[in-house]
């Protein structure tokens, strides 16, 4: 199991450790309730640092990257991210989503789910000297460096007490490279992040080095920034209608059932395994994923697994979810046959012995 670099930093905070992705990290800070509603009403950091980093260099990296990912990178201008864009194999089955970002000419930056870090890099390897882009240059910088997310509405403020103003005038997705922070140089600052607060404009990411995160995250908890850990962030991943890589899509799932629209360019094509989505788009499929609301107050957990039912046919299966106490309510996220997925309708989840209704939604459900 690897370490996230600040782990004794984690640890002198207080955080609570496991197992996330092949990563040791912190998945609460004695408190995710509140870890959660600092997010929503003010702001908390997370150290995300366990995603994986990559740098891709070369003259025709764009060039190689519009070949192997689903969404149209010609269109993203410097200093702005694209994503998620999805790495698919040949069958058009999710491999990853990816964040990518165009730093110049020669080089884009991508930030990879933690648990596909090297599947992504033997992936985009095999692909690169498949199509003939040998002179690509693919890095894995993840242990050089670290990930900090800022979010919350009053995430700016946080931002200006570390020394950075002027950052509200960038859009969401846009960044910044070799920003002066705290006496040193990071590597980027983006308005982004995964928990929905970035949809609002209140969130940002930092990279930077292992030094630099540190000062970082000290300064932060001087300030009364809360830290957040993973649990909490899956909450708030989930309330934002995210998906997450190997729980609500995996290699059998093509982006069509994922209803992963966000995701890929639907007019794209000429990329590994748009093809294959395509042929699905145009010919149906029979299952596809949606958004479960259940009644307001009713506590319970919706886990992995949870039938989904219509009467007494099981037309479905819970793949996330998780009780907001921001929401007041449980929500999920589920594949259900085609037949049976109107957005409105209700169903009912069968739970560890017990049987509760829910409406199907379009997420997000904030």
């Amino acid at each position: 199991m690897r370490s996230v670099p600040l782990l004794e930093l984690h640890k002198n905070l207080g955080g609570n450790l496991g197992e996330f992705g092949g990563w040791l990290t912190s998945l609460d800070f004695g408190d995710p309730v509140q870890e959660h509603a600092s997010v929503r009403t003010s702001a908390a950091f997370f150290d995300v640092s366990h995603m994986g980093r990559l740098v891709l260099r070369g003259s025709r990296v764009a060039e190689f990257l519009q070949k192997v990912v689903s969404k149209d990178i010609t269109k993203v201008s410097k200093g702005t991210m694209s994503g998620p864009a999805l790495l698919l194999n040949e069958r058009g089955g999710i491999i990853d989503d990816v964040m990518l970002y165009h730093v110049s000419d020669d080089t884009w930056f991508a930030v990879v789910n933690a648990p596909n870090i090297e599947k992504d890099l033997h992936w985009l390897t095999m692909w690169r000297d498949k199509l003939g882009y040998g002179d690509v240059e693919i890095e894995d910088v993840t242990e050089k460096s670290v990930l900090i997310a800022i979010q919350g509405p009053k995430s700016l403020e946080v931002m200006s007490s570390l020394g950075l103003e002027g950052l509200g005038k960038l859009k969401i997705l846009q960044f910044l490279t070799n920003v002066s922070l705290l006496g040193q140089e990071a590597v980027l600052i983006s308005r982004s992040g995964w928990t929905g607060e970035e949809v609002r404009s209140y969130g940002f990411e930092v990279w930077c080095s292992l030094e630099l995160g540190e000062k970082i995250v000290k300064k932060l908890t001087e300030a009364g920034v809360r830290p957040a850990g993973l649990i909490a962030r899956d909450i708030l991943r989930l309330e934002a209608g995210y998906l997450l890589s190997g729980v609500d899509f995996d290699e059998s799932v093509t982006p069509v059932e994922a209803r992963y629209w966000m995701a890929y360019d639907t007019e794209k094509v000429g990329y590994v395994g748009s093809e294959a989505v395509r042929e699905r788009y145009l010919g149906g499929v029979d299952k596809v994923r949606v958004g479960l609301r259940f009644k307001k107050g009713e506590r319970f957990v919706p886990r992995r697994g949870d039938s989904v039912l219509v009467g007494d046919k099981e037309v479905g299966y819970i793949t996330s979810g998780a009780y907001s106490t921001y929401l007041s309510r449980a929500i999920a996220m589920a594949y259900v046959s085609t037949r049976y997925a109107y957005i409105g309708g209700t169903v009912h989840v069968r739970s560890r012995g017990r049987v509760f209704e829910a409406k199907i939604v379009e997420p997000p459900f904030i």
